[in-house]
C-alpha cells in the first residue's frame, strides 16, 4: 500500500579494516531530507554522541504507538495537550544466543484537555487498541508493555 524509505551512508575513516580500528559512524538519510548522524552502540564501538539503530527502533516504536494513540483519541472526541514518553528497550540473548531486542516497554504520559476528560478504563483501553493497530508493532515479534 505504500514504501517508506531510508538511505545510509558510510565511509571508512581509519587505515585499516579490522574489527576494533573501522569507524561505525554513518549517515541515515529520509525521504523528508533530513539526515541524522548514526553509528553503531557504545557497546559495539560506537559513538555515544550518535543514534544507533537499537534505539532508533525503539524510537519508531514509541512514535507509532502515540500517533495510533493520538488517532484513536481524536476520534473519539478526546483533546490530548501533551503526550511524552521515556521508552525503553532491552537486549537479550535468544535461544540461539544471538543478541535482539526482546522487550521494548513504554511509558507515556498525557495531558488531556477540554471537558470530556477520559477515564483510567477508557485511556487503557486507548492504549490496548493503540498497540493493537500500531504498524510498527504488527511488524516485529519484540514484546512490547504499556506502563
Amino acid at each position: 500500500m505504500s514504501e517508506h524509505r531510508a538511505s545510509i551512508a558510510w565511509r571508512r575513516q581509519t587505515p585499516g579494516f579490522g574489527y576494533d580500528e573501522y569507524n561505525r559512524a554513518h549517515e541515515v538519510s529520509y525521504d523528508a531530507g533530513i539526515t541524522v548522524p548514526a553509528s553503531a552502540s557504545p557497546e559495539f564501538r560506537g559513538e555515544a554522541e550518535r543514534v544507533d539503530p537499537e534505539e532508533t527502533f525503539v524510537a519508531a516504536l514509541s512514535s507509532c504507538h502515540m500517533l495510533t494513540f493520538l488517532a484513536i483519541a481524536a476520534r473519539k472526541r478526546f483533546v490530548v495537550d501533551s503526550y511524552t514518553d521515556e521508552a525503553v528497550g532491552v537486549m537479550t540473548k535468544n535461544d540461539r544466543g544471538k543478541l535482539w531486542v526482546s522487550k521494548v516497554t513504554l511509558r507515556p504520559r498525557i495531558v488531556f484537555g477540554g471537558d470530556k476528560q477520559p477515564t483510567a478504563e477508557e485511556v487503557e483501553h486507548m492504549h490496548h487498541s493503540a498497540h493493537e493497530n500500531c504498524f510498527i508493532a504488527l511488524s516485529v515479534k519484540t514484546d512490547i508493555t504499556i506502563e
